[in-house]
């Protein structure tokens, strides 16, 4: 045998388990970061609790009006809430008419599975007018979207985000909250933007205060409100 086999064979042993080690460290700390999301308040849970006209199919919570509709939206979740969370503001939606479905995203990040409304529309052929929306992080991943699937969707909603890739802004509705200053900084166009007055970043959603933004000064039933009021005339006005 080779005298220097031995020291070789070590050292690759040595840097095999250092690069082991590398990687359980580093994926214990991405399922320890994942594991710490905000969670549905109770009463974005009780929505779901009604069951009126609600069911959960695999990864997806589909909220059906009371009589037939065209028209659906796929909801891309915040980064790190549980997609429970925006039921009140979707079941809201989906009393003006509109079929809401909300995506459950692996891990919580809509980055994991920015793709996720093509497999919807295949599996909903029944409606023919298609918007994806978003918050947040879901609303840059839903941009993202409808930017490399221009075909398959009517229009884009976004709620704390702005748009992310080449998404003409008129077919566009961009919502936040007037203190969500990061948002506003980062608009460069002027179509269809829904500033709510006293509104934050989290409350399109009901998961409590989130880390960064400021308290509100509405309570997150009016600016869900105020949000539907323009998601209705917004689909209004690009359905013709």
């Amino acid at each position: 045998m080779n005298k220097n086999s031995m020291p070789r064979r070590k050292k690759w042993l040595v840097a095999g388990g250092i690069a082991l080690l590398i990687l359980a460290i580093l994926t214990g700390a991405f399922f320890w970061y994942v594991s710490d999301y905000y969670r549905a308040e109770d009463a974005a849970l009780e929505v779901l609790a009604q069951d009126r006209g609600i069911t959960v199919q695999d990864n997806l919570t589909i909220l059906s009006p009371t009589y037939p509709t065209d028209t659906a939206i796929i909801f891309y979740p915040g980064a790190k809430v549980e997609a429970e969370a925006y039921l009140p503001l979707l079941d809201q939606i989906r009393q003006t008419g509109v079929a809401c479905i909300l995506v459950h995203m692996p891990f919580h990040m809509a980055i994991f599975d920015a793709n996720a409304a093509e497999s919807v529309i295949d599996q909903f052929p029944e409606y023919q007018h298609w918007y994806i929306a978003g918050h947040s992080m879901g609303g840059a991943m839903a941009s993202q979207f409808a930017s490399d699937h221009p075909d398959l969707v009517d229009g884009l909603i976004l709620m704390g985000a702005y748009i992310y890739g080449d998404c003409p802004a008129e077919d566009t509705l961009t919502i936040y909250g007037s203190l969500n200053q990061s948002v506003e900084d980062n608009i460069g166009y002027t179509e269809n933007i829904v500033e709510i007055e006293g509104g934050n970043h989290a409350q399109f959603g009901n998961y409590g205060p989130q880390k960064g933004d400021l308290p509100a000064a509405i309570s997150a039933e009016e600016q869900q409100k105020q949000t539907v009021e323009a998601i209705e005339a917004f689909l209004a006005d690009t359905k013709g």
